[in-house]
């Protein structure tokens, strides 16, 4: 549809004209719009956000551990009391071959790390260096635990960022220098600045983790394991494995494999699952509830330009009577509606992402923005494009009505 100079200042002449009618058409558009616009930034910020609870914590993980069994078996009674230990270790990653990584850990809460004057009170975290697959630190100094420090009972420790902000208020490289837990004083290998709010026996930013093989001798922990973590290799689930995984380790203590309650096994990869469908459901409400806006805002667009053919009905009979063709008729009313909605659209997009950056401002620490709210240009893109479909769209039965308007009729309606 090709529009030239004088059919394009009539347009803007006719919607001078009916100010008050165009701005009554535009609103729906605009609300339309700028409410889908605010629904997808909005979702993708609370995605985010969320996303940065789970940061750095690998997706396909499973944790064991150990209760009091629910059923008697060979002998024993039901509610027996038993621990994990390193044999379960061996036998999970010599036995099922699905499994990836496997890493036991021991902990203790309500620690107090000290260094000069200054205290903090942490949980501390006894781990392998492969530990690193199952929640990955995001390093800010040094380095994490490594297989010389676990081999050599290394008195060396990763701090996690609250643990390094209140230890060492000065800032600078801590890596060197040494803290004091229980009488024993340990070298600072790295900082971990992960913030991830899902970790296992304490949030990582107030965890000091220490070699494994030195929490074992140094507070006496024996052959016992408080968690088992383990992750299945790519391409398998682990539903398909935890049945195998609980009957190894139940086998080695005496447990009736078919008792979930003892050999408890935490599935984040179905957490994980859980969430991302959630989103997929928020994502579908907020175009089904955005695109059902904008269709009610082109209805009334329809609408109010069908009175406004109408009541041009005689100039539009006119402009026949003196050589306008139906062509010049159909494209001057389509190209007016997809004028209205196309700027009543575009300031949406533009109100939207004006209020989604203040909302961006506000979610911003110390120069770090928390979560991108957003809208994607391709997503910006598509709206636009949409807004001139439905423009012509709108348009298209008032068009058609000027369209079979005849002279005759129209000076006999004036």
């Amino acid at each position: 549809m090709r529009i030239d100079r004088d059919t394009f200042r009539e347009i803007l002449d006719s919607i001078t004209r009916n100010r008050s009618r165009s701005l009554l058409t535009g609103f729906g558009v605009f609300w339309g719009i700028f409410m889908l616009m605010l629904l997808i930034g909005g979702g993708q910020g609370l995605k985010e956000l969320l996303e940065k609870n789970f940061e750095g914590f690998a997706t396909n993980t499973c944790i064991a551990f150990a209760d009091n069994t629910t059923k008697p078996y060979k002998g024993f009674k039901k509610g027996r009391a038993w621990d994990m230990n390193y044999d379960d270790v061996d036998r999970v990653r010599n036995q099922v071959g699905e499994v990836d990584v496997v890493s036991p850990i021991v902990s203790f809460w309500g620690k107090t790390a000290e260094r000069d004057d200054n205290t903090f009170s942490c949980s501390l975290k006894g781990v392998l260096s492969n530990y690193s697959k199952i929640e990955t630190p995001k390093l800010y100094y040094g380095r994490y635990l490594n297989e010389m420090d676990i081999a050599q009972e290394r008195k060396v420790c990763v701090i996690g960022k609250k643990v390094y902000k209140n230890l060492f208020p000065e800032g600078g490289d801590p890596c060197g220098k040494t803290i004091r837990i229980d009488g024993v004083y340990y070298q600072v290998a790295g900082v971990d600045y992960n913030e991830g709010n899902i970790s296992i026996n304490g949030s990582a930013d107030e965890t000091i983790s220490i070699p494994l093989s030195l929490m074992r001798r140094s507070y006496n922990t024996g052959e016992t394991i408080e968690l088992l973590c383990f992750t299945a290799k790519e391409g398998i689930t682990l539903n398909d494995i935890i049945p195998h995984v609980r009957e190894v380790i139940a086998r080695n203590h005496y447990i009736d494999p078919s008792d979930e309650q003892a050999v408890t096994m935490i599935n984040t990869q179905l957490m994980f699952g859980i969430v991302d469908s959630l989103f997929r459901g928020i994502n579908f409400l907020i175009w089904l509830i955005g695109l059902g806006t904008l269709l009610a805002g082109a209805i009334g667009v329809s609408n109010i330009m069908m009175v406004s053919v109408k009541e041009r009905t005689t100039e539009i009979g006119i402009r026949r009577a003196i050589g306008a063709t139906p062509r010049m008729i159909l494209s001057q009313i389509i190209a007016e509606s997809i004028v209205l909605t196309l700027t009543a659209g575009l300031l949406g997009i533009v109100f939207s992402v004006l209020i989604l950056s203040g909302v961006e401002l506000g979610m911003t620490t110390d120069g770090i923005l928390k979560a991108q709210f957003q809208v994607p240009f391709s997503t910006a893109m598509l709206s636009a494009l949409l807004l001139t479909v439905l423009g012509v769209l709108a348009g298209l039965a008032p068009a058609l009505r000027a369209m079979n308007i005849k002279p005759v009729d129209a000076m006999r309606d004036e």
